[in-house]
Order: C-alpha cells, then structure tokens, then sequence
C-alpha cells in the first residue's frame, strides 16, 4: 500500500511537472509562428502573402454623350448608338458638340430619312460615304478645318452650310434643345438606370 502511495505521489507532483515542460517547448513555436503571423511577418518556408488589388474606380462617363444618346433616343433616332462618335468627332475638329447632332436631326430625322449613309444632307444629300460613322468623320473634318467654315462659330457655319436664315434657327434650336449650355461639366449629374448612365439635368 505504501509502494502504491508513494508511486501516486511522484507521478502526481513530478509527472505533470515533466509533461507541462514538454508541453510548453512543443508551443512555443507554434506561438511564435502566430505571434508573425499577426504582425504580418513572413514565416520561414512561407511566401509572402500578395497586395491586395484594389481596382481602379470605373471612370465617369462623358456626359456629352451620356446626355446625346438620350436626346436621340426620346426622338428615336437610328443614330443614338452613334453618341460617342459624334462627340469625339466634334472633339477632334474643335466643333460644338451639338452642331453636328443637330444638323442630322433637321436633315434626315437622326438618320430615319438618310440615304447613301448621309445623315447630314451633305452636298444636297448626294454625297455617299461608306458608313455612317465616316460621314461623321469627314463632316466633322469640312466644318472643323476646312478653309471655308474654319474660324466660324457655329452659327457662321450654319450659314454656308445652308444660306436659308431660318435654317440657322432651326439648328440652333435642336442644338439647345440637346443641351442649353456646351460645357456639362459644372451642371452634369449622372445617374445609374436599369444598367445604363443617364443624364439628368440639374
């Protein structure tokens, strides 16, 4: 019974003692390795972990076409889908981006009575172009550098596009009903509809 005593006695004091030693060499690793792991360290045998990817905010839709393609869309104009080539066509010939929409909305309905991919009467409605969007392109060119509209506002182009003095007004009309100001900038607020921006005016 004394033998029995005495061996419960040792493993109850000694025992534990030897197990909470080995227990404890066998965690501090482990504790070690959560310790770098939480201050973002890099463990040995580990790669690095890779930066997060933030992706770059989409960028805002030009409002110029944003508000075109509305235009043309509430007169049905085949043309809508033409919005941004319109406005980069202006662009890249220094015109008012409304003079070309609306010359093609009083000549040919925005494209519903255009023939010969002429949408804008050009030369009496004779000329053909390959495409719609190189009668853009070459209108554009004409009225943005050639030597007979160059250095004219609009309403100076207008006027040997179409000596008609009513023409002008009517053009000019159309163009202030696309937009009443040329630079959307400090007035556009652009919303989000059923997957499409729309211009909304403020």
């Amino acid at each position: 019974m004394q033998i029995g005593y005495s061996w419960l006695r040792k493993t109850r004091y000694g025992f534990p003692k030897q197990l909470m030693i080995i227990a404890g060499l066998i965690a501090l690793p482990i504790t070690m390795r959560l310790e770098k792991v939480a201050k973002g360290e890099t463990i040995p045998g580990q790669h690095a972990p890779k930066p997060a990817i933030i992706p770059a905010p989409a960028p805002k839709p030009d409002a110029r076409i944003v508000r075109l393609r509305s235009f043309f869309a509430k007169l049905r104009c085949p043309v809508a889908y033409l919005a941004q080539d319109f406005v980069e066509a202006a662009d890249d010939n220094q015109l008012d981006w409304r003079l070309l929409p609306s010359i093609s909305v009083v000549e040919s309905g925005g494209g519903k009575a255009a023939r010969n991919n002429n949408i804008f009467g050009w030369n009496n409605g004779n000329q053909l172009f390959p495409t719609l969007r190189a009668g853009i392109n070459q209108v554009a060119f004409k009225l943005g550098k050639s030597s007979l509209y160059r250095d004219r506002d609009s309403a100076g182009k207008l006027r040997i596009y179409n000596p008609d003095e009513n023409y002008v007004h009517t053009v000019m009309d159309v163009m202030n009903r696309i937009s009443p100001v040329v630079n959307l900038e400090s007035m556009r607020r652009i919303v989000r509809r059923q997957n499409e921006f729309v211009y909304v005016a403020d």
